[in-house]
């Protein structure tokens, strides 16, 4: 494999790994942009939706083989499910602390993060689980010397059609207006009629969807899940989700991706070791020179 091959298969790589950073970091920014609350468990919930893919893809690969269906079936069924406990934890866990001081917030969402990796520790074994399927990922498209695999281009065909989605929900919908009604001040829109908790735990649904499908993919391209896999990963969306401006639904788009990219040249630069430290390296540079993000704005805070 030549040097240019080489590179092409890191940036692929990279553009997918961005694209899981991404979904992730959504789900960060859209709760913290409407609550101010560090969602720590959002890794957990990722985490959840790839064993829940792997357990539906089991049932449906039965009934429609081992291929793309299954996969799709099993992505749909992990969105609903996830989002519908994300929406019962904010329910239960966090509505009750909405009034209350940030730091009670985030300790609690540690708390529920705990919850959930602990109870698929006991529920796998700690064990790790193999995602098996009749999907070629060495097949792809020959683009001269370099080739593109097909799973790789699917992942990011689903992940640009997500973010587009979402962009126009934000954008164009009373729920997406509402949204950001609420981001910018929750008693102005309570007095205008608005719920706003139910918008609250609408959000934190769509959230945790788009963490589903991450973990979804994550099922078909590493093809082992874990019960702490929703760590590393968390950490690293929220790091992402920092660089792109925390509560920014365009900075998480582009926080990921971004993050994506360099790992993957600092993979290929200074070796894979060290790919964990080069994230967080980023992301302290960011928070010394540009604590906002690149595309988060400063917040003044009203007495």
């Amino acid at each position: 494999m030549s040097l240019a091959q080489v590179w092409f298969e890191q940036l692929m790589n990279g553009l997918v790994l961005g694209s899981f950073y991404a979904l992730i970091a959504l789900g960060y920014s859209m709760v913290y942009g409407i609550i101010k609350l560090l969602n720590f468990a959002h890794g957990d919930i990722y985490m959840w939706g790839s064993f829940v893919t792997l357990f539906i893809f089991g049932y449906a690969s039965v009934v429609v083989g081992s291929g793309w269906a299954a996969v799709l079936l099993g992505m749909i069924t992990a969105m609903i499910f996830m989002g519908l406990v994300a929406f019962f934890i904010q329910r239960f866990a966090y509505r009750p602390l909405f009034d209350a001081p940030r730091l009670s917030l985030l300790i609690t969402a540690i708390g529920v993060s705990m919850i959930l990796y602990n109870l698929m520790m006991v529920l796998t074994n700690g064990e790790y689980k193999f995602f098996n399927s009749d999907i070629n990922v060495a097949a792809g498209i020959a683009i001269g010397p370099f080739t593109l695999t097909y799973v790789k281009l699917i992942m990011l065909i689903i992940t640009a059609v997500l973010m587009i989605s979402l962009s126009l929900f934000i954008n164009r919908t009373i729920w997406g207006k509402a949204m950001r009604g609420i981001a910018q001040d929750k008693n102005t829109c309570r007095l205008m009629g608005i719920n706003v908790n139910k918008i609250i735990g609408l959000t934190f649904f769509i959230g945790s969807a788009l963490a589903a499908v991450a973990g979804c993919m994550a099922c078909v391209y590493y093809g082992s899940l874990h019960y702490f896999m929703g760590y590393i990963m968390g950490i690293k969306a929220f790091t992402a989700a920092v660089i792109g401006g925390i509560g920014s639904i365009p900075g998480a788009m582009l926080g990921g991706i971004l993050l994506g990219l360099l790992e993957a040249v600092g993979t290929q630069v200074i070796g894979s070791a060290w790919k964990d430290v080069f994230a967080f390296v980023i992301l302290i540079i960011m928070l010394i020179f540009k604590p906002t993000g690149m595309m988060g704005k400063t917040e003044i805070e009203r007495m």
